[in-house]
Protein backbone atom coordinates (compact mmCIF):
# COMPACT_ATOMS: atom_id res chain seq x y z
CA UNK A 1 0.00 0.00 0.00
CA UNK A 2 1.23 3.54 -0.73
CA UNK A 3 2.63 5.29 2.38
CA UNK A 4 -0.17 8.43 1.65
CA UNK A 5 -2.85 5.59 1.13
CA UNK A 6 -2.08 4.45 5.05
CA UNK A 7 -2.16 7.81 6.85
CA UNK A 8 -5.81 8.22 7.66
CA UNK A 9 -7.54 10.55 9.93
CA UNK A 10 -8.71 9.85 13.35
CA UNK A 11 -12.16 9.46 12.81
CA UNK A 12 -11.91 7.27 9.97
CA UNK A 13 -10.64 4.44 11.62
CA UNK A 14 -13.87 3.37 12.75
CA UNK A 15 -15.06 2.49 9.46
CA UNK A 16 -11.57 1.43 8.53
CA UNK A 17 -12.17 -0.92 11.55
CA UNK A 18 -15.75 -2.17 11.00
CA UNK A 19 -14.29 -2.47 7.36
CA UNK A 20 -11.33 -4.84 8.33
CA UNK A 21 -13.64 -6.83 10.89
CA UNK A 22 -16.36 -7.65 8.41
CA UNK A 23 -13.52 -9.68 6.49
CA UNK A 24 -12.83 -11.13 9.48
CA UNK A 25 -9.95 -9.64 9.97
CA UNK A 26 -7.62 -9.20 13.61
CA UNK A 27 -6.86 -5.66 14.53
CA UNK A 28 -3.70 -4.66 16.56
CA UNK A 29 -3.39 -1.46 17.83
CA UNK A 30 -0.09 0.35 18.73
CA UNK A 31 0.12 4.12 20.13
CA UNK A 32 2.31 5.93 20.93
CA UNK A 33 4.79 9.26 20.58
CA UNK A 34 6.96 7.60 18.30
CA UNK A 35 9.29 10.54 17.93
CA UNK A 36 12.44 8.86 17.07
CA UNK A 37 11.65 5.45 15.23
CA UNK A 38 13.89 2.98 16.33
CA UNK A 39 14.88 -0.61 16.15
CA UNK A 40 12.91 -1.08 19.55
CA UNK A 41 10.21 0.14 17.42
CA UNK A 42 10.53 -2.21 14.84
CA UNK A 43 10.42 -5.11 16.69
CA UNK A 44 7.90 -3.82 18.30
CA UNK A 45 5.57 -3.48 15.78
CA UNK A 46 6.69 -6.76 14.17
CA UNK A 47 5.54 -8.88 17.50
CA UNK A 48 2.51 -6.56 17.60
CA UNK A 49 1.38 -7.65 13.79
CA UNK A 50 2.01 -11.13 14.65
CA UNK A 51 -0.99 -11.23 17.40
CA UNK A 52 -3.33 -10.46 14.18
CA UNK A 53 -3.96 -9.50 10.89
CA UNK A 54 -4.09 -5.17 10.74
CA UNK A 55 -1.68 -3.39 12.55
CA UNK A 56 -2.94 0.13 12.93
CA UNK A 57 -0.74 2.97 15.02
CA UNK A 58 -2.08 5.60 16.16
CA UNK A 59 0.61 8.58 17.53
CA UNK A 60 0.22 11.24 20.13
CA UNK A 61 -0.49 14.74 18.30
CA UNK A 62 1.78 17.54 18.98
CA UNK A 63 0.03 19.44 21.30
CA UNK A 64 0.10 16.09 23.79
CA UNK A 65 3.57 15.77 23.64
CA UNK A 66 5.14 16.74 27.23
CA UNK A 67 8.41 15.02 27.18
CA UNK A 68 10.87 17.54 27.77
CA UNK A 69 12.05 20.70 25.85
CA UNK A 70 12.46 20.43 21.87
CA UNK A 71 9.87 17.77 22.09
CA UNK A 72 8.60 16.26 19.68
CA UNK A 73 11.59 16.35 17.47
CA UNK A 74 9.86 15.66 14.49
CA UNK A 75 6.01 16.87 14.01
CA UNK A 76 3.14 14.89 13.94
CA UNK A 77 3.11 14.84 10.40
CA UNK A 78 6.32 13.35 9.79
CA UNK A 79 6.09 11.15 12.60
CA UNK A 80 3.02 9.87 10.64
CA UNK A 81 4.84 9.40 7.60
CA UNK A 82 7.39 7.74 8.95
CA UNK A 83 5.78 4.79 10.60
CA UNK A 84 3.56 4.91 7.40
CA UNK A 85 7.18 3.82 5.54
CA UNK A 86 7.55 0.55 7.66
CA UNK A 87 5.81 -2.51 5.42
CA UNK A 88 4.93 -3.70 9.04
CA UNK A 89 2.13 -0.93 9.59
CA UNK A 90 -0.71 -1.03 8.05
CA UNK A 91 -2.26 1.85 8.89
CA UNK A 92 -1.43 5.57 11.09
CA UNK A 93 -3.91 8.04 12.30
CA UNK A 94 -2.67 11.12 14.99
CA UNK A 95 -4.76 10.99 17.87
CA UNK A 96 -6.05 14.29 18.90
CA UNK A 97 -6.56 12.98 22.61
CA UNK A 98 -3.48 12.71 25.97
CA UNK A 99 -4.63 9.47 25.80
CA UNK A 100 -5.11 6.11 24.07
CA UNK A 101 -8.41 5.47 25.71
CA UNK A 102 -10.52 7.41 23.31
CA UNK A 103 -8.49 5.36 20.29
CA UNK A 104 -9.07 1.80 22.04
CA UNK A 105 -12.72 2.60 22.11
CA UNK A 106 -13.11 4.08 18.31
CA UNK A 107 -11.25 1.50 16.96
CA UNK A 108 -12.45 -1.24 19.35
CA UNK A 109 -9.01 -3.96 18.44
CA UNK A 110 -9.12 -7.22 19.35
CA UNK A 111 -5.71 -6.56 20.59
CA UNK A 112 -3.87 -3.21 22.28
CA UNK A 113 0.10 -3.99 22.17
CA UNK A 114 2.15 -2.54 24.42
CA UNK A 115 6.11 -2.82 25.09
CA UNK A 116 7.09 -5.04 28.08
CA UNK A 117 8.75 -2.46 30.30
CA UNK A 118 4.33 -1.56 30.41
CA UNK A 119 3.80 -5.04 32.18
CA UNK A 120 4.17 -4.48 35.67
CA UNK A 121 1.43 -1.68 35.94
CA UNK A 122 2.17 0.09 39.48
CA UNK A 123 5.97 1.29 37.43
CA UNK A 124 3.94 3.39 34.97
CA UNK A 125 4.30 6.91 36.54
CA UNK A 126 0.94 7.76 34.40
CA UNK A 127 -0.72 5.70 35.70
CA UNK A 128 -2.77 5.23 32.09
CA UNK A 129 -1.74 1.51 31.85
CA UNK A 130 -4.47 0.15 33.63
CA UNK A 131 -7.14 2.60 32.26
CA UNK A 132 -6.00 1.29 28.93
CA UNK A 133 -6.42 -2.35 29.82
CA UNK A 134 -9.84 -1.66 31.50
CA UNK A 135 -10.77 0.09 27.63
CA UNK A 136 -9.53 -2.95 26.22
CA UNK A 137 -11.05 -4.94 28.16
CA UNK A 138 -14.52 -3.27 27.87
CA UNK A 139 -14.37 -3.29 24.18
CA UNK A 140 -14.03 -7.11 24.21
CA UNK A 141 -10.35 -7.04 23.18
CA UNK A 142 -7.12 -8.18 25.79
CA UNK A 143 -3.98 -6.33 25.95
CA UNK A 144 -0.41 -7.86 24.95
CA UNK A 145 3.00 -6.87 25.76
CA UNK A 146 5.81 -7.63 23.47
CA UNK A 147 8.72 -9.03 25.09
CA UNK A 148 12.13 -7.64 22.87
CA UNK A 149 14.54 -5.13 22.49
CA UNK A 150 13.44 -1.62 25.06
CA UNK A 151 15.02 1.73 23.61
CA UNK A 152 13.78 5.26 24.76
CA UNK A 153 13.69 7.71 22.10
CA UNK A 154 13.84 10.45 24.43
CA UNK A 155 17.01 9.19 25.72
CA UNK A 156 18.43 8.60 22.25
CA UNK A 157 17.33 12.19 21.69
CA UNK A 158 19.15 13.44 24.29
CA UNK A 159 22.48 11.84 23.98
CA UNK A 160 22.57 12.66 19.97
CA UNK A 161 20.42 15.39 19.10
CA UNK A 162 20.94 18.91 19.86
CA UNK A 163 18.07 18.74 22.15
CA UNK A 164 19.67 20.49 25.08
CA UNK A 165 21.90 23.37 25.18
CA UNK A 166 25.67 22.49 26.65
CA UNK A 167 24.96 24.16 29.50
CA UNK A 168 21.88 22.29 30.16
CA UNK A 169 23.02 19.33 29.44
CA UNK A 170 26.08 20.00 32.02
CA UNK A 171 22.82 20.59 34.65
CA UNK A 172 21.17 17.85 33.88
CA UNK A 173 24.44 15.11 33.80
CA UNK A 174 25.24 16.83 37.14
CA UNK A 175 21.92 16.03 38.41
CA UNK A 176 21.65 12.19 37.37
CA UNK A 177 24.84 11.78 39.10
CA UNK A 178 23.16 13.15 42.52
CA UNK A 179 19.52 11.86 42.23
CA UNK A 180 17.58 8.94 40.41
CA UNK A 181 14.28 9.82 39.11
CA UNK A 182 13.07 7.57 41.13
CA UNK A 183 13.92 9.78 44.05
CA UNK A 184 12.46 12.61 42.50
CA UNK A 185 9.32 11.42 41.49
CA UNK A 186 9.14 10.13 44.66
CA UNK A 187 9.99 13.82 46.57
CA UNK A 188 7.20 14.95 44.21
CA UNK A 189 4.68 12.57 45.39
CA UNK A 190 5.76 13.10 49.14
CA UNK A 191 4.39 16.40 49.30
CA UNK A 192 0.33 15.13 48.66
CA UNK A 193 -1.33 15.18 52.36
CA UNK A 194 0.44 18.66 53.10
CA UNK A 195 -2.33 21.17 53.21
CA UNK A 196 -1.78 24.15 51.50
CA UNK A 197 -3.64 27.81 51.63
CA UNK A 198 -3.03 30.13 48.30
CA UNK A 199 -3.51 33.60 49.10
CA UNK A 200 -3.89 36.67 46.27
CA UNK A 201 -6.08 38.18 43.45
CA UNK A 202 -8.30 36.46 41.10
CA UNK A 203 -7.34 37.69 37.67
CA UNK A 204 -9.47 36.88 34.43
CA UNK A 205 -6.96 36.54 31.58
CA UNK A 206 -8.79 37.27 28.23
CA UNK A 207 -7.24 36.75 24.82
CA UNK A 208 -8.58 38.71 22.50
CA UNK A 209 -7.49 37.18 18.94
CA UNK A 210 -7.63 39.95 15.68
CA UNK A 211 -6.26 40.15 12.41
CA UNK A 212 -3.83 43.68 11.86
CA UNK A 213 -5.09 44.99 8.64
CA UNK A 214 -2.56 48.33 8.75
CA UNK A 215 -2.61 51.76 9.68
CA UNK A 216 -5.91 54.05 9.53
CA UNK A 217 -7.04 55.80 6.33
CA UNK A 218 -8.09 58.84 8.55
CA UNK A 219 -4.94 58.54 11.29
CA UNK A 220 -1.85 56.98 12.38
CA UNK A 221 -3.37 54.88 15.05
CA UNK A 222 -3.97 51.03 14.25
CA UNK A 223 -6.48 48.55 13.20
CA UNK A 224 -7.14 45.30 13.73
CA UNK A 225 -10.36 42.95 13.13
CA UNK A 226 -12.19 41.01 16.02
CA UNK A 227 -11.68 37.28 15.55
CA UNK A 228 -12.88 35.76 18.97
CA UNK A 229 -11.84 35.87 22.30
CA UNK A 230 -11.07 33.08 25.24
CA UNK A 231 -11.02 33.71 29.26
CA UNK A 232 -8.24 31.94 31.68
CA UNK A 233 -8.83 31.91 35.18
CA UNK A 234 -5.29 33.56 35.86
CA UNK A 235 -3.77 34.91 39.24
CA UNK A 236 -3.88 33.20 42.35
CA UNK A 237 -6.82 30.68 40.48
CA UNK A 238 -4.00 29.57 38.56
CA UNK A 239 -1.62 28.95 41.32
CA UNK A 240 -4.33 26.83 43.63
CA UNK A 241 -5.08 24.94 40.39
CA UNK A 242 -1.13 24.20 39.95
CA UNK A 243 -1.12 22.69 43.37
CA UNK A 244 -4.23 20.81 43.41
CA UNK A 245 -2.73 18.86 40.65
CA UNK A 246 -0.54 17.97 43.54
CA UNK A 247 -1.28 18.24 46.89
CA UNK A 248 -5.36 16.78 47.97
CA UNK A 249 -5.88 19.79 50.39
CA UNK A 250 -5.77 23.03 48.55
CA UNK A 251 -8.08 26.29 49.99
CA UNK A 252 -7.90 29.32 48.05
CA UNK A 253 -8.44 33.21 49.71
CA UNK A 254 -9.25 35.90 46.97
CA UNK A 255 -10.52 38.79 46.25
CA UNK A 256 -13.28 39.25 43.39
CA UNK A 257 -15.58 42.37 42.31
CA UNK A 258 -19.38 42.07 44.10
CA UNK A 259 -20.75 43.61 41.05
CA UNK A 260 -23.18 41.95 38.39
CA UNK A 261 -19.60 41.15 36.30
CA UNK A 262 -18.01 39.78 39.88
CA UNK A 263 -20.85 37.07 40.20
CA UNK A 264 -20.46 36.11 36.90
CA UNK A 265 -17.03 35.58 37.76
CA UNK A 266 -17.39 33.65 40.88
CA UNK A 267 -19.05 31.23 38.94
CA UNK A 268 -16.51 31.05 36.10
CA UNK A 269 -13.90 30.50 39.00
CA UNK A 270 -15.58 27.60 40.75
CA UNK A 271 -16.28 25.79 37.71
CA UNK A 272 -12.30 26.34 36.62
CA UNK A 273 -11.27 25.32 39.71
CA UNK A 274 -9.97 21.57 40.15
CA UNK A 275 -12.22 19.86 42.77
CA UNK A 276 -10.26 19.57 46.04
CA UNK A 277 -9.79 23.56 45.71
CA UNK A 278 -12.17 24.79 48.69
CA UNK A 279 -12.42 28.76 47.69
CA UNK A 280 -12.89 31.72 50.42
CA UNK A 281 -14.26 34.61 48.04
CA UNK A 282 -13.56 38.42 49.75
CA UNK A 283 -15.59 40.23 48.10
CA UNK A 284 -15.54 44.00 47.06
CA UNK A 285 -18.33 45.85 47.36
CA UNK A 286 -17.63 48.59 45.10
CA UNK A 287 -14.93 47.03 42.52
CA UNK A 288 -14.99 44.74 39.87
CA UNK A 289 -13.09 41.43 39.27
CA UNK A 290 -9.57 42.01 37.83
CA UNK A 291 -9.40 41.48 33.98
CA UNK A 292 -6.62 41.50 31.93
CA UNK A 293 -7.29 41.64 28.36
CA UNK A 294 -4.29 40.72 25.91
CA UNK A 295 -4.95 41.29 22.20
CA UNK A 296 -3.09 38.84 20.09
CA UNK A 297 -2.60 37.52 16.49
CA UNK A 298 -2.93 33.62 15.74
CA UNK A 299 1.02 33.66 16.27
CA UNK A 300 0.68 35.02 19.71
CA UNK A 301 2.16 38.63 18.64
CA UNK A 302 0.76 40.99 21.38
CA UNK A 303 0.03 44.45 19.88
CA UNK A 304 -1.16 45.50 23.14
CA UNK A 305 -3.15 45.17 26.56
CA UNK A 306 -6.02 46.57 28.63
CA UNK A 307 -6.14 46.06 32.48
CA UNK A 308 -9.81 46.02 34.03
CA UNK A 309 -9.33 47.37 37.49
CA UNK A 310 -9.65 49.91 39.96
CA UNK A 311 -5.94 51.94 40.29
CA UNK A 312 -6.43 52.51 44.35
CA UNK A 313 -6.83 49.86 46.87
CA UNK A 314 -10.23 48.92 46.98
CA UNK A 315 -10.95 47.39 50.62
CA UNK A 316 -12.85 49.54 52.92
CA UNK A 317 -12.07 49.38 56.71
CA UNK A 318 -14.84 46.72 57.42
CA UNK A 319 -13.43 44.72 54.21
CA UNK A 320 -9.96 45.12 55.87
CA UNK A 321 -10.71 43.68 59.01
CA UNK A 322 -13.13 41.25 57.91
CA UNK A 323 -10.24 39.81 55.87
CA UNK A 324 -7.63 39.92 58.45
CA UNK A 325 -9.87 38.01 60.98
CA UNK A 326 -9.95 35.45 58.59
CA UNK A 327 -6.49 35.20 57.83
CA UNK A 328 -5.77 35.48 61.82
CA UNK A 329 -8.42 32.16 62.15
CA UNK A 330 -7.35 30.19 59.38
CA UNK A 331 -3.82 30.68 58.57
CA UNK A 332 -2.81 28.22 61.19
CA UNK A 333 -4.36 25.48 60.05
CA UNK A 334 -2.36 25.32 57.15
CA UNK A 335 0.69 23.50 56.74
CA UNK A 336 2.20 25.84 53.80
CA UNK A 337 0.74 29.73 53.02
CA UNK A 338 1.41 30.62 49.50
CA UNK A 339 1.44 34.32 48.62
CA UNK A 340 0.79 35.24 45.01
CA UNK A 341 1.09 39.22 45.38
CA UNK A 342 -0.38 41.19 42.60
CA UNK A 343 0.06 44.69 43.73
CA UNK A 344 -3.80 45.44 42.70
CA UNK A 345 -4.53 46.23 46.28
CA UNK A 346 -6.01 42.92 47.57
CA UNK A 347 -3.20 42.43 50.20
CA UNK A 348 -3.05 45.27 52.75
CA UNK A 349 -0.57 45.74 54.85
CA UNK A 350 -2.36 44.63 57.81
CA UNK A 351 -2.57 41.25 56.29
CA UNK A 352 1.27 40.79 54.97
CA UNK A 353 1.45 41.25 58.80
CA UNK A 354 -0.68 38.62 59.55
CA UNK A 355 0.70 36.40 56.83
CA UNK A 356 4.33 36.58 58.21
CA UNK A 357 3.73 36.60 61.38
CA UNK A 358 1.11 33.44 61.35
CA UNK A 359 2.71 31.21 58.52
CA UNK A 360 4.29 28.02 59.31
CA UNK A 361 5.71 27.52 56.27
CA UNK A 362 5.69 31.14 54.03
CA UNK A 363 6.04 31.34 50.31
CA UNK A 364 5.37 35.05 48.32
CA UNK A 365 5.85 36.23 45.24
CA UNK A 366 5.02 40.17 44.56
CA UNK A 367 5.02 40.83 41.12
CA UNK A 368 5.83 44.26 38.90
CA UNK A 369 3.32 44.77 36.29
CA UNK A 370 1.99 48.00 34.58
CA UNK A 371 -0.21 48.73 37.19
CA UNK A 372 2.22 48.67 40.10
CA UNK A 373 5.53 49.42 38.88
CA UNK A 374 7.52 51.53 41.32
CA UNK A 375 5.31 51.11 44.03
CA UNK A 376 4.96 46.69 44.96
CA UNK A 377 7.67 45.43 46.38
CA UNK A 378 8.28 41.82 48.21
CA UNK A 379 9.53 44.51 51.58
CA UNK A 380 6.17 44.57 52.78
CA UNK A 381 6.26 41.43 53.86
CA UNK A 382 8.31 40.91 57.74
CA UNK A 383 9.49 37.41 56.58
CA UNK A 384 9.12 34.71 54.52
CA UNK A 385 10.44 30.54 54.49
CA UNK A 386 11.03 31.26 50.24
CA UNK A 387 10.59 34.30 48.11
CA UNK A 388 10.27 34.04 44.02
CA UNK A 389 10.71 36.73 41.78
CA UNK A 390 12.50 37.95 38.49
CA UNK A 391 15.42 39.89 38.44
CA UNK A 392 13.95 43.39 37.91
CA UNK A 393 11.55 42.49 41.06
CA UNK A 394 14.88 41.80 42.96
CA UNK A 395 16.02 45.30 41.77
CA UNK A 396 13.35 47.05 42.25
CA UNK A 397 13.23 45.77 46.09
CA UNK A 398 16.72 46.36 46.66
CA UNK A 399 16.52 49.91 44.93
CA UNK A 400 19.85 48.72 42.89
CA UNK A 401 20.41 48.35 39.12
CA UNK A 402 24.35 47.58 39.05
CA UNK A 403 25.24 44.82 41.61
CA UNK A 404 25.33 41.28 40.59
CA UNK A 405 22.08 39.36 41.25
CA UNK A 406 23.93 36.91 43.29
CA UNK A 407 25.34 39.78 45.94
CA UNK A 408 21.49 41.34 46.10
CA UNK A 409 19.79 38.02 46.55
CA UNK A 410 22.03 37.20 49.67
CA UNK A 411 21.14 40.92 51.31
CA UNK A 412 17.38 40.30 50.39
CA UNK A 413 17.38 37.10 51.99
CA UNK A 414 19.19 38.40 55.01
CA UNK A 415 16.67 41.25 55.45
CA UNK A 416 13.65 39.08 55.33
CA UNK A 417 14.99 36.38 57.13
CA UNK A 418 13.94 33.52 53.80
CA UNK A 419 15.21 30.59 54.17
CA UNK A 420 15.06 30.30 50.38
CA UNK A 421 15.84 32.72 47.79
CA UNK A 422 15.29 32.14 43.70
CA UNK A 423 15.47 34.67 41.26
CA UNK A 424 13.97 34.12 37.51
CA UNK A 425 16.02 35.43 34.68
CA UNK A 426 14.15 34.27 31.82
CA UNK A 427 16.72 32.69 29.14
CA UNK A 428 19.40 32.97 31.60
CA UNK A 429 17.67 30.83 33.69
CA UNK A 430 17.56 30.87 37.80
CA UNK A 431 19.79 31.59 40.71
CA UNK A 432 18.62 30.06 44.63
CA UNK A 433 20.53 31.06 47.17
CA UNK A 434 19.94 28.74 50.35
CA UNK A 435 20.45 30.75 53.88
CA UNK A 436 20.40 27.52 55.70
CA UNK A 437 23.84 26.73 54.52
CA UNK A 438 25.03 30.09 53.01
CA UNK A 439 25.08 28.10 49.48
CA UNK A 440 23.60 28.87 46.14
CA UNK A 441 23.48 27.43 42.59
CA UNK A 442 21.92 27.76 39.24
CA UNK A 443 19.30 25.99 36.71
CA UNK A 444 19.22 27.03 33.11
CA UNK A 445 16.58 27.67 31.31
CA UNK A 446 14.98 24.34 30.40
CA UNK A 447 12.73 25.09 27.75
CA UNK A 448 13.87 27.04 23.79
CA UNK A 449 10.74 26.66 22.77
CA UNK A 450 8.23 29.51 23.97
CA UNK A 451 4.64 29.97 23.58
CA UNK A 452 3.73 32.30 26.11
CA UNK A 453 5.62 33.75 28.90
CA UNK A 454 2.24 34.24 31.23
CA UNK A 455 1.94 32.11 33.98
CA UNK A 456 5.59 30.52 34.60
CA UNK A 457 6.31 32.13 37.60
CA UNK A 458 3.29 31.05 39.17
CA UNK A 459 3.61 27.45 38.02
CA UNK A 460 7.46 27.74 39.63
CA UNK A 461 6.75 29.40 42.43
CA UNK A 462 3.99 26.34 42.68
CA UNK A 463 5.80 23.73 42.66
CA UNK A 464 9.11 24.81 44.25
CA UNK A 465 6.89 26.13 47.48
CA UNK A 466 5.13 22.82 48.09
CA UNK A 467 8.27 21.01 47.68
CA UNK A 468 10.54 22.81 49.93
CA UNK A 469 7.74 23.65 51.82
CA UNK A 470 7.69 19.05 53.12
CA UNK A 471 11.43 19.62 52.95
CA UNK A 472 12.41 18.10 49.51
CA UNK A 473 15.66 18.80 48.72
CA UNK A 474 16.20 22.27 47.67
CA UNK A 475 17.85 21.22 44.52
CA UNK A 476 14.97 18.73 43.59
CA UNK A 477 12.33 20.99 44.55
CA UNK A 478 13.81 23.92 41.94
CA UNK A 479 14.38 22.09 39.57
CA UNK A 480 10.49 20.47 40.00
CA UNK A 481 9.31 23.59 39.50
CA UNK A 482 11.99 25.39 36.72
CA UNK A 483 10.34 22.15 34.90
CA UNK A 484 6.88 23.27 35.54
CA UNK A 485 7.84 26.77 34.25
CA UNK A 486 8.92 24.98 31.33
CA UNK A 487 6.00 23.28 30.40
CA UNK A 488 3.49 26.27 31.56
CA UNK A 489 5.63 28.60 28.39
CA UNK A 490 4.76 26.08 25.71
CA UNK A 491 0.80 26.86 26.89
CA UNK A 492 -1.48 30.13 26.28
CA UNK A 493 -2.22 31.91 29.17
CA UNK A 494 -3.30 29.63 31.91
CA UNK A 495 -5.38 27.31 29.44
CA UNK A 496 -4.54 24.27 30.95
CA UNK A 497 -2.82 23.22 34.77
CA UNK A 498 0.42 21.44 35.39
CA UNK A 499 -0.54 18.22 35.60
CA UNK A 500 1.20 15.63 37.77
CA UNK A 501 1.50 13.25 35.16
CA UNK A 502 2.54 15.33 32.79
CA UNK A 503 5.08 17.00 34.98
CA UNK A 504 6.92 13.47 36.37
CA UNK A 505 6.64 12.25 32.46
CA UNK A 506 8.50 15.09 31.82
CA UNK A 507 10.88 15.16 34.31
CA UNK A 508 11.89 11.43 33.48
CA UNK A 509 12.13 12.70 29.53
CA UNK A 510 14.78 15.04 30.83
CA UNK A 511 16.92 13.02 33.03
CA UNK A 512 16.64 9.69 30.21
Amino acid sequence: MEINNKIISFKDLSSVSELCKNKNKKIVLCHGMFDLVHLGHIRYFQQAKKQGDVLIVTITADEFCRKGPGKPAFSEDLRAESLAALEVVDYVAICPYLTAIEAIELIKPNIYAKGKEYEIESDDITGMISKEREAIESSGGRIFYTNDLVLSSSSLLNSNFNVFTAEVKDYLNTLRSDYTITEIVNALRSVKKSKVLIIGESIIDRYTYVTPLGQSGKGIHFVVRNKYSEEYAGGSIAVANHVASFVDDVALFTGIGSDAKGETYEKFIREELISNVTPNFFFFEDAQTIVKERFVDDELRKFFEVYFSEEEPQASEQEELDACEWLEVNIPKYDIVIVADYGNGFITDSMTKIISDKSKFLAVNTQINSGNRGYHVVNRYTKADFVSLNEPELRLASHNRYNSVEKLTKKLSEKLNTKFTSITQGPKGLYTYNANNDSSFRVPALSSKVVDRVGAGDAFLSLSAICLGNNVQDEISIFVGAAAAAIDVQIVGNKTTIDSVDLEKYLTALLK
